[in-house]
């Protein structure tokens, strides 16, 4: 299949040609043509599948037949970090210069002074991408007006309700005209999420791809059995043994990550940290440096587990496992992206082996264990493990106080009342 048998306007199919992409992914394939006809979409793929083009180009596809038309907002993308943000509202004003009309596509999130985001929205917008918190604030300073708006995309669904932004959601649907188009994504399909596109979709129209091995990802996958002490000795000698040149590693922690950043860097290896308490400066800084090379190693919390897209990213490491099954998906999706191949590498502590078990469970596949002499846990470990209580399947362990995100799950997964 071709672009040009998916019903795209002739301007639509050079713009996707004058950015190299040659043949639609099998997501595209399935929801463009339904969103060019108007109807809903819930669009179930594999992170780095192409999603984002899945949306945009029928967004862009109407704006250039309203061309000469009195134009407001015409389409709201929402997601849940300000990486995805920007990496969204990128890929869209890729494609947008390519185009004979001038369409206008602005980005907002937090975490930044909101005056230069009300400024760019001065004379209105096309298309804006933004995180929900965000979006409310320009809202009530009347930056932006959300009742005209005939498509909303919901990217990283899941995400969205996992990070507890049930509540915004709910005040910006409540803000948008009820009659529109709604085109919602995700990878996973946890009950929250499942939901939500109950509640929000009218008769859509199914691209559920994640269960076809042919559409999935070239990632290979890798657990290796290690003792929890040993797992930085042991990414030093992947590192060396393997030659990467960029690897992508996540920890549980803000800690964590500058602990193993800083011990990297004392055995000669080039290794800076990313997390929640960065300016958006420093992210931007940061993700240049790595995506230019500057750096081999960069060692992150899960906020980087969504929005970072770096072309031929060969691998990520779990040095921790995420608490959180369905992160795993999103964090191994950072390699093998746009039809590359990678390698996901899992350190397999044996406290962590039966929340790994949980993970291979919800992705429906069994990794073959590994153990790399020298760096085996030992037996004394392995038994203390198996007598240790047994993991919870949403996270966690059983008979210990829930976390915070534990909490905000349990509240985005019950009903409005």
């Amino acid at each position: 299949m071709s672009f040009a048998s998916l019903g795209l306007a002739p301007a639509l199919l050079d713009a996707v040609a004058a950015i190299g992409h040659d043949t639609p992914t099998a997501i595209q394939s399935a929801a463009i043509p339904a969103a060019l006809q108007g109807r809903d979409v819930l669009g179930a793929a594999q992170t780095g599948s192409g999603k984002t083009a899945a949306f945009a180009l029928p967004m862009l596809h109407a704006l250039l037949a309203r061309q000469g038309t009195r134009r407001g907002l015409h389409g709201l993308v929402l997601v849940p970090t300000r990486e995805l943000a920007a990496q969204v509202g990128d890929a869209i004003r890729a494609l947008v210069q390519h185009l004979p009309s001038t369409i206008k596509v602005s980005i907002a999130f937090g975490g930044v002074s909101i005056n230069p985001q009300m400024m760019a929205l001065r004379g209105g917008t096309d298309i804006i991408v933004a995180t929900p918190g965000r979006l409310l604030d320009l809202a009530r300073h009347n930056a932006v007006k959300l009742d005209g708006v005939a498509t909303l995309v919901l990217d990283e669904a899941d995400k969205l309700l996992d990070m507890g932004f049930a509540d915004e959601i709910a005040e910006i649907l409540a803000l948008l005209p009820a009659r529109r188009q709604n085109l919602f994504f995700s990878a996973t399909f946890p009950a929250a999420v499942q939901a939500l596109a109950t509640s929000l979709l009218h008769d859509p129209v199914r691209a559920q791809l994640t269960d076809d091995a042919a559409d999935e990802p070239d990632i290979a996958q890798r657990a290796i059995e290690v003792d929890g002490a040993r797992r930085l000795q042991l990414l030093r000698h992947l590192i060396k043994e393997h030659g990467w040149q960029q690897v992508l590693v996540f920890v549980a922690t803000k800690y964590a990550s500058e602990h193993v950043a800083d011990k990297l860097r004392r055995n000669g290896l080039a290794a800076e940290t990313f997390h929640g308490d960065f300016s958006q400066g420093a992210r931007t800084g940061v993700l240049a440096d790595f995506k230019a090379g500057r750096m081999t190693v960069l060692v992150a919390t899960d906020v980087a587990a969504r929005g970072i897209d770096i072309a031929q990213l060969p691998v990520v490491v779990n040095f921790d496992l995420p608490r959180a099954a369905a992160d795993y998906t999103h964090r191994i999706g950072r390699t093998g992206r746009a039809g590359a191949s990678g390698i996901a590498v899992s350190f397999i502590t044996p406290d962590a082996e039966a929340h790994f078990r949980l993970i291979e469970k919800r992705q429906g596949r069994r990794v073959p264990r590994e153990r790399i002499a020298g760096f085996e846990p030992s037996e004394a470990a392995i038994a203390a493990a198996a007598a240790a209580p047994v993991a919870d399947p949403n996270g966690g362990v059983k008979g210990k106080r829930k976390s915070k995100k534990d909490k905000l799950r349990e509240a985005a997964a019950k009903p409005s009342a």
